[in-house]
């Protein structure tokens, strides 16, 4: 055998080693009960999940992001959509059903639940954390699919780990039912359908990771009694498959678009309409149906409009060729003067937050300092208290002690220097050894060098 090939057959067999699936596979059947156990939603599972509903929607309703994870660990919607997905590969209809059937209760009072608590709450702003939870792509997509892959490898294992719990949090199966209750609590349909449509998303697609790692796996499948109805069942699969992939890549496409057109005119606005003695004072960025458009409002002296034009020539070069721009300003005609006062109030209170957290960064930045200096001040003042008892009990003779931070200035080069002042006062005044001794311990218990020792 050549040496080519010899590498190539190691190559395969190392890859082979790493990848193999089969080392550490729990028996087959044990996973099956494992998944089985994990799908009925009824006493325990039940109250567990409107709790843990609960927690979720305060959650939400707080921004606070360590409830939502909390939350998420406590769920256990995970079993049901890791069932559908085993049914639908050892076609076990008996699973299927039961595990569809447990979703749909969970659904439902997962909804009911969040609906309630946001009926009743006083907070009914829309909080950054449920407004992620209103618009998915086809990132989303993927983190359903490989969560999914995550979830059911671990779960075929001997030894169960951390896995599904992770699944739980990285795919978010409760923030968005919380956030579908929390649209029809405010009657917002947007919202409601936006959050249900990522929560079918990462179902149908934990679902669809579970069945092919199943079918990898090359469990046991429970043989049809009717072929068309097996052919029924795997066509309905590539339905739900389609039918949720396809409007989320459009969604995807249209946020990355969008992200890419903020990008561009920002870059624009910063390099193309930095005029001298005037300022853009406030920016709009408009990317929908109708097209592109940048609108922007400009405070200080006017600008010409032959600057404006050149401005507009060059949206081009920043692949904004199809995008309108319209420049702002006072003494343009026609212009709307409460949108141009609106505008200008907009942009002063942005400058102003702007000055305010750069102003409180610094004086927090100030007080962490202070803070730490305090610490250091009275870690030293400490000194002579706690270093007393012990010196009294090497030194009986000792009197008076005192250890303090001072500043020593080097009169030579003006330099100066922290060094640790210690007076010590004895009836019998120590001999040099002893002196000697007493300079290192202290040196070793202030953990410096720079120590003074003055003795009386």
């Amino acid at each position: 055998m050549s040496s080519e090939k010899r590498l190539l057959v190691m190559l395969t067999q190392f890859i082979r080693d790493r990848f193999n699936l089969e080392s550490d596979k729990a028996d087959e059947q044990e996973t099956l009960e494992y998944i089985r156990k994990g799908v009925e939603f009824k006493g325990t599972n039940l109250w567990i999940l409107i709790f843990a509903i609960f927690i979720a929607s305060i959650g939400l309703n707080v921004n606070s992001t360590a409830v939502i994870i909390g939350a998420m660990l406590i769920s256990p919607l995970m079993g049901p959509i890791l069932g559908i997905g085993t049914g639908v590969a050892i076609n076990d209809l008996e699973l299927l059903k039961k595990s569809f059937n447990n979703l749909m209760i969970a659904t439902l009072f997962s909804v009911a639940t969040s609906t309630l608590y946001f009926a009743i709450s006083p907070l009914s702003t829309a909080q950054s954390e449920l407004l992620a939870r209103t618009n998915p792509t086809i990132w989303d997509v993927l983190i359903a699919f490989f969560g999914g892959l995550a979830g059911i490898v671990a779960g075929s294992r001997k030894e169960k780990s951390n896995a599904i719990p992770g699944v739980a949090i990285a795919t978010a199966l409760m923030p968005p039912l919380c956030t579908a209750g929390f649209g029809l609590a405010s009657g917002n349909m947007y919202y409601f359908l936006g959050a249900f449509y990522l929560y079918f998303i990462n179902s149908v697609f934990i679902s669809l990771a579970t069945y092919i790692i199943v079918r990898f796996l090359k469990y046991p499948k429970k043989e049809f009694s009717d072929e068309a109805r097996e052919r029924t069942v795997k066509m309905w699969i590539g339905i739900f498959v389609l039918i949720t992939i396809i409007p989320s890549t459009y969604l995807a496409y249209r946020t990355v678009k969008h992200s890419i057109f903020e990008r561009n005119a920002y870059r624009f606005i910063s390099q193309e309409l930095d005029f001298e003695n005037s300022r853009v004072i406030s920016r709009e960025l408009y990317s929908d149906s109708d097209g592109q458009r940048i609108e922007v409002s400009l405070f200080g002296e006017p600008v010409s409009e032959e600057l404006i034009e050149n401005a507009r020539k060059q949206l081009p070069n920043y692949n904004l060729a199809e995008t309108e721009l319209s420049v702002l300003q006072g003494y343009n005609e026609g212009v709307n003067e409460a949108s141009l006062a609106s505008s200008i109030k907009s942009g002063l209170i942005e400058e102003l937050y702007k000055q305010n957290e750069q102003s409180l960064k610094s004086k927090d930045e100030k007080i962490k300092l202070l803070e730490s200096e305090l610490t250091r001040i009275k870690t030293i003042s400490n000194y002579t208290q706690e270093l007393s008892p012990e010196l009294k009990a090497l030194y009986p003779t000792i009197t008076n002690f005192s250890v303090n931070q001072s500043f020593l200035m080097r009169l030579d080069s003006l330099q100066q220097d922290t060094v640790y002042l210690a007076y010590a006062r004895f009836t019998r005044k120590p001999n040099r050894t002893e002196i000697k001794k007493l300079d290192a311990w202290l040196k070793a218990r202030v953990k410096s060098e720079n120590v003074q020792l003055v003795i009386e």
